[in-house]
């Protein structure tokens, strides 16, 4: 067993996808895959339960799994401190967010830490799930549930609202909203049930239980683009809301949900100085970003 096979493994293990890890590793898919073979022929045993939606690790991969993220993190670390990188403000840092908070508000902010800070390159993941920090995908994660790994670092970042939306030219032709109950007869947008990767998103739920909505996306973004173009009704963040002017809050003192981000790190990537960096520059925008947030 090599350490090259090993890192195609994790690769492997962290997107759960060949062709996602075949894109990070820079080699082709089929390579990915003699690699992770040849893994398991010289370990006598099934790493991954493969089928056409992926790669999902079996008991005996998670124990390798915690075996290669002690070498690479060991490897990893020593490697910095030897060259001096831990102390230095360059190199990548890797950050997971969710959908559109990385999208709408955390891109925006990257212009001016880069002006300060221009050796230091960013990796962004916009992702509809959570982030694997502790196997090590991101090197910093802002979420939308506190993290309870006592392995990372995690703070609080701020809290953001989120209100029902519906286009002007939608409600121009419905003026018939006036309480929750006038909703049943209404086209509303929201995720996909069996897809929420958290409780968090199940604000539907919470107001019209028994309202099927006419479009679901696992995608707020889609979801945002869907009242954009007048298909319906959806419980949106303001940060995200406010980018479209032709955009109305609805039934505000019905729906008026209050959320958090928080944001995490293993406690050997928040040593950094780039990863530290990243994270004071992130606490002082959303501080400075609080009536954005807020939909004030």
């Amino acid at each position: 067993m090599n350490w090259d096979d090993l890192k195609v493994f994790l690769e492997v293990a962290r997107s759960e996808t060949l062709t996602m890890a075949s894109k990070r590793l820079n080699i082709d898919p089929s390579t990915v895959s003699r690699r992770i073979h040849k893994l398991e022929n010289e370990l006598g045993t099934q790493l991954f339960d493969r089928s056409v939606t992926g790669h999902l690790l079996t008991e005996h991969g998670h124990e390798l799994l915690t075996t290669a993220l002690e070498i690479e993190q060991k490897t990893v670390a020593t490697l910095d401190i030897l060259q001096g990188k831990n102390l230095e403000n360059k190199g990548n840092i890797r950050i997971g967010t969710t959908d559109a908070f990385g999208s709408y508000f955390i891109t925006e902010q990257l212009t001016a830490f880069h002006n300060t800070h221009k050796y230091i390159s960013i990796d962004l993941l916009p992702l509809q799930r959570l982030v694997k920090l502790t196997q090590y995908e991101a090197d910093l994660a802002v979420t939308i549930e506190k993290p309870e790994n006592k392995s990372l670092v995690v703070t609080k970042l701020c809290d953001y609202r989120l209100k029902m939306y519906a286009s002007k030219d939608y409600l121009e032709k419905n003026t018939d909203i006036n309480c929750l109950s006038d909703l049943s007869n209404h086209a509303t947008i929201g995720y996909v049930d069996d897809l929420i990767f958290s409780d968090q998103l199940c604000y539907l739920d919470r107001y019209l239980e028994k309202v099927k909505p006419v479009f679901r996306s696992t995608s707020v973004i889609a979801q945002y683009k869907a009242v954009q173009n007048g298909l319906g009704l959806a419980i949106l963040p303001c940060f995200l809301a406010s980018n479209a002017n032709n955009l109305v809050p609805v039934l505000e003192n019905e729906i008026n949900i209050i959320r958090s981000f928080w944001m995490a790190a293993p406690i050997e990537r928040k040593r950094l100085a780039r990863v530290n960096k990243l994270w004071q520059h992130l606490k002082e925008a959303t501080l400075q970003a609080k009536p954005l947030l807020l939909g004030q």
